[in-house]
């Protein structure tokens, strides 16, 4: 008799991830929280180098200091170095990140890409929406569309190590995967809407050079000395062509193989990311928040962020849209696609992450760079709108998870416990027989140990009424 067939699971949303990918996403937010900690540091420092009068001008004088080659276009200032040349790092790696993903993680799988994609998507739809009606209604510049629709995942993860939530790996890797593709969309909205004069030349000798990078890798070539000055010469050509040379970082990245081959541990793409990854977070993105986040704060400036269309757009849409955006998609999609959130997860844990995810820094400065770049007052003024946006959405974010901390600590340690001690946590093993055969042994072996200490101590209490006989009793040490 054919066996009845059970209907399939429901599947869930949010659910615990594959043990390689939490071991990949351990990593990555291991090198990111310590990122966002220097980011934090690089951030404050900017805002006090710039704000106080005996060093503001030094502040100025470092950042507009220009060098470079200017026969080769490169002759730039400081900060002008950090934004287009550190931040080509912090693509690139971000472009390899993404490669994995599609090829190796969670998005080479349509159905589980849905969730992150569509809550991304829908987190910088709702933010761009919420600026242009605010502009719109305040007359605004409508320029800064773009400036409150990217996540800084470093800062938002060095909030989470300065709260010390316990936040659920499912979770943590579902705001990754939400900045890798928020990431992606930032890069192609620089691309699109922020290229300028177009230097056919140069861009043909960029997409040349990339087309050599590629070539190179597929034949196998090794060595630092090959493909170093090989990124040099096509993140020069990339922005001496107009198109933003952060363009040449994630292109580069996304060229890299990132599936791994018999014999390898780790794929080259991942090798070269993990090599890479605290260059970035570490030296890239911390140099650049010191050059791009002094912007003059004063109590009339911090006022104007409110009643000015261009910086209330910001903040609101950093507060609100990315919220609005980012749940409001996960909710849909959820909803649409009949799937139900993880055992421990509720929807108030899906909105804190949300509102985490209005903490945009890096790219925010960056667009709003590029949006308002004929007007530097108003450029100041857009950045300080980034710094409370983000202020405040990482302080309501603060509230909503240690709300419910308490409750993640209880799902942490549920993830990690290994009571069999193989180095795998339990809850990867449930259905290996192995993993049971060992927990019935390590129980049967601490049953028989608690049987020989009653046995011990039935036979203590047996010898002591023994020696007691009819009330019997000492006197001097003799018996009476």
């Amino acid at each position: 008799m054919a066996t009845p067939r059970t209907p399939n699971a429901a599947r869930k949303a949010l659910a615990r991830l594959s043990l390689p990918e939490r071991t990949a996403v351990a990593d990555a937010l291991r090198t990111e929280t310590v990122g966002g900690v220097l980011l934090l540091v690089a951030a404050v420092a900017a805002l006090i180098w710039a704000n106080v009068p005996a060093l503001s001008h030094a502040y100025a004088t470092v950042s507009h200091f220009h060098l470079g080659p200017a026969a080769l276009g490169l002759n730039l200032s400081v900060a002008h170095w950090a934004a287009d040349g550190l931040l080509a790092v912090f693509f690139f790696v971000a472009g390899v990140e993404l490669k994995r993903e599609l090829v190796a993680g969670d998005l080479r799988d349509p159905k589980a890409a849905v969730l992150p994609v569509v809550a991304a998507l829908c987190g910088m739809v709702v933010p761009a929406l919420v600026y242009t009606l605010t502009n719109l209604t305040g007359g605004g510049s409508l320029a800064g569309w773009a400036v409150p629709t990217a996540t800084d995942i470093a800062f938002a993860l060095a909030v989470l190590a300065v709260i010390g939530t316990s936040l659920p790996s499912a979770l943590r890797a579902f705001l990754l995967t939400l900045a890798v593709v928020d990431d992606l969309f930032a890069i192609l909205i620089i691309a699109v809407f922020f290229t300028g004069r177009i230097d056919f030349a140069a861009l043909g000798g960029a997409v040349a050079a990339l087309a050599l990078f590629w070539l190179l890798l597929r034949k196998g070539v090794r060595g630092w000395y090959v493909y170093l000055p090989l990124a040099l010469v096509i993140w020069a050509l990339m922005y001496n062509s107009g198109v933003h040379a952060t363009i040449a970082g994630v292109a580069m990245g996304l060229m890299l193989r990132c599936v791994t081959r018999e014999g390898e541990e780790r794929s080259p793409g991942e090798r070269l990311e993990h090599l890479v990854r605290p260059l970035s977070a570490g030296l890239a993105v911390p140099l650049f928040a010191l050059f791009s986040a002094g912007v003059p704060v004063s109590g009339g400036a911090l006022a104007q962020v409110f009643t000015r269309p261009e910086t209330l757009g910001v903040v609101l849409g950093l507060v609100v849209g990315k919220t609005v955006g980012v749940f409001g998609g996960t909710w849909l999609t959820v909803r649409f696609t009949r799937a139900s959130l993880s055992e421990g997860l509720a929807w108030a844990d899906v909105f804190a992450v949300a509102t985490l995810a209005g903490i945009g820094f890096t790219v925010s400065l960056l667009i709003g760079e590029l949006a308002f770049s004929g007007d530097l007052a108003l450029t100041e003024e857009v950045k300080a709108s980034v710094l409370v946006g983000s202020l405040i959405a990482a302080i309501c974010a603060t509230v909503l998870l240690k709300v419910r901390n308490a409750r993640y600590r209880r799902l942490c340690e549920d993830e990690e416990r290994d009571e069999d001690q193989d180095g795998i946590p339990d809850v990867y093993e449930q259905d290996d027989p192995a993993y049971h055969l060992r927990m019935a042994e390590i129980h049967e072996g601490k049953a028989a140990e608690h049987r020989r200490i009653a046995a011990g101590l039935a036979a203590a209490a047996r010898r002591a009424r023994a020696e007691v006989p009819g009330g019997a009793g000492e006197e001097n040490g003799r018996p009476a």
